[in-house]
């Protein structure tokens, strides 16, 4: 299924610069970065479970957010793109 993950965190103090960093680095882990604090990870229920978890924990509850969007399995018919940065199909063919 395709989550679309979007965050804001408070980057105040210097705690929170390092759990804005934590936080990208695991949703970069698992999906691909399209905006600046947006992610589409293609995951399955147990990825999914793990990725919230983790960023979860990262979080301060108090000063930060997350947002999950749930696109399904025909996320495909639910996203358009519109302007610069080529987008990308992350059920194709990987190049390393």
């Amino acid at each position: 299924m395709m989550v679309l993950i979007t965050y804001d965190v408070s980057t105040e103090e210097l705690d929170g610069k390092r759990r804005l960093r934590k936080v990208a680095k695991v949703c970069q882990n698992k999906g691909q970065r399209v905006q600046n604090s947006v992610f589409e990870c293609l995951v399955d229920p147990v990825q999914l479970a793990e990725l919230r978890k983790k960023l979860e924990e990262i979080i301060d509850p108090k000063k930060d957010s997350l947002r999950y969007y749930f696109l399904g399995n025909n996320w495909k018919r639910r996203v358009e793109h519109v302007g610069a940065k080529a987008t990308y199909d992350p059920e194709g063919v990987l190049m390393v």
